[in-house]
């Protein structure tokens, strides 16, 4: 899973949707914690309803530390860091000094958010 966190998003991924997946499916997450109703999967996981799940983000950070998805022996647990790929901080400066110099040249901005969506 890797869609942006919006209003719209919240609980997106539910019991339906999981219940669509394949037995042999593995869930990955790296979006927002609240697109996905760990509730849900968590239910999904240990009865066998999918294969596994590797989560990088969850409802609520730090994943406390009596949640079941530490236990499930078919959850792989990493700490919110999918999304520092090689080379991250080379790329995200040079986007900013790109944009330092289409701002100071009155240039449309690379990469700008879109308020109105949310991303």
């Amino acid at each position: 899973m890797a869609l942006p966190g919006t209003p719209e998003t919240v609980g997106a991924i539910g019991a339906d949707e999981i219940a669509c997946m394949r037995s042999n499916a593995f869930l990955i997450n790296i979006a927002r914690g609240f697109v996905l109703v760990e509730s849900e999967l968590i239910k999904a996981l240990q009865t066998g309803a999918i294969a596994g799940a590797m989560l990088d983000v969850f409802e609520k950070e730090p994943l406390p530390q009596d949640s079941p998805l530490w236990y499930l022996p078919n959850v792989i647990v990493t700490p919110h860091s999918a999304g520092f790929p090689e080379n991250y901080a080379g790329r995200v400066f040079s986007v900013f000094a790109d944009n330092i110099d289409r701002y100071l040249q009155g240039q449309p901005l690379k990469n700008v958010v879109n308020m109105s969506r949310g991303y």
